[in-house]
């Protein structure tokens, strides 16, 4: 098939550092590519890629402070790939409802992924307005807030296999928190499993602009604890040997998670997850094999010592059987071929 993915351009693909929907996009991208299809990459220009890759803007917008307005190459890059819509067979947006109204009304087939919350009540109206337009989401939880959506299907996220592995090497010695500073993602209920079982905790975060107060007024004061190490923001490379060594990975969410990469991160070193039980959080571990989901702070400190009996071997292989890069690019290539066939069904009527 010839595909068009199409991202965000606030971050590369894949991102120098955070960034979960911009890696998704990669590994989706070069999932696709290996298993033979034509696919073009609508992203930023420091984008890499084994498609072909569409530079919509000079780099990533985040690290561009040149460009004050960042809507419009986003409109532009709209714009392009209307113009080049008759060049695929699919056209893949991740870019939530932007493209809704445009896309629309054209005959090539798209498919949108909504990688976010959808509990904000002013998507109601424009979910209302189209409700025939075809989405993803990346977990059965995530579409409640939406019943009236379009949804083709679920489809998890997924890593390359060999990306991240366990490291035998490196002796689990601690809790770890990966990803982001933020109220919703609970890194003081971390702190306080941590402290509650007098085990070290190591926190590999970004602190985004937005969440700056939130974290020197409410984390950084906790972060004095002789049992708490702050690392700060990691890539891929350093990924493997941090989550390798630590006894389990922390997801202490308070919010309905769509899915939740970090814990797929964590369950391809074969490191347990011990999770608030929000959003994705049942369809993605699975309970006393790949860690444990809780409903309150004393469950989640009994299962700091309840997780030391699962077997990391057996946590990889579960990995390997559901959140491969290579799962999620065949679950797509069947969505967009079930599309693509529906939408030339419609036409032939339509044309009748």
């Amino acid at each position: 098939m010839r595909i068009a993915q199409i991202a965000p351009l606030t971050e590369a693909v894949p991102p120098k550092l955070y960034g979960g929907t911009e890696r998704i996009v990669s590994y989706l991208t070069e999932g696709l590519v290996e298993l033979g299809h034509e696919v073009t990459l609508f992203a930023s220009g420091d984008s890499v890629t084994a498609a072909t890759l569409a530079p919509m803007s000079a780099k990533a917008l985040r690290l561009d402070p040149s460009v004050r307005d960042t809507n419009a190459p986003l409109a532009l890059m709209l714009e392009t790939v209307y113009r080049r819509r008759h060049e695929f067979d699919m056209l893949h947006f991740h870019l939530d409802y932007l493209p809704f109204s445009l896309f629309s009304r054209q005959g090539t087939p798209m498919v949108t992924t909504l990688h976010g919350r959808l509990d904000l009540p002013e998507l109601q109206p424009v979910f209302d307005a189209f409700r025939d337009v075809p989405v993803v989401s990346i977990s059965n939880d995530q579409r409640k807030p939406l019943p009236q959506a379009n949804f083709a299907s679920t489809i998890y996220h997924g890593l390359p296999e060999h990306l991240l592995t366990p490291r035998t090497d490196t002796k689990p010695g601690y809790l770890a928190f990966l990803g982001r500073i933020a109220p919703e993602k609970r890194c003081d209920r971390a702190i306080e499993i941590a402290i509650a079982t007098n085990t070290k905790l190591k926190i590999a975060a970004k602190v985004d602009r937005a969440d700056v107060d939130y974290y020197e007024q409410k984390i950084r004061p906790m972060m004095d604890h002789p049992l708490v190490e702050f690392i700060g923001e990691i890539n891929e490379q350093q990924k493997p040997e941090f989550l390798s060594g630590a006894t389990a990975l922390l997801t202490p969410i308070d919010w309905p998670e769509p899915f939740g990469l970090v814990m797929i991160e964590a369950m391809a070193c074969g490191t347990p997850v011990i999770a608030f039980r929000h959003g994705s959080v049942p369809e993605v571990v699975d309970e006393g094999i790949t860690g444990y989901a809780v409903d309150t702070m004393q469950e989640a400190i009994a299962a700091v010592d309840r997780v030391k009996a699962l077997s990391r071997a057996r946590v990889r292989q579960q990995f390997e059987a559901r959140f491969t890069a290579r799962r999620m690019a065949q679950d797509y290539v069947d969505l967009y071929e079930r599309l693509a066939h529906g939408r030339a069904t419609e036409l032939l009527v339509a044309a009748e």
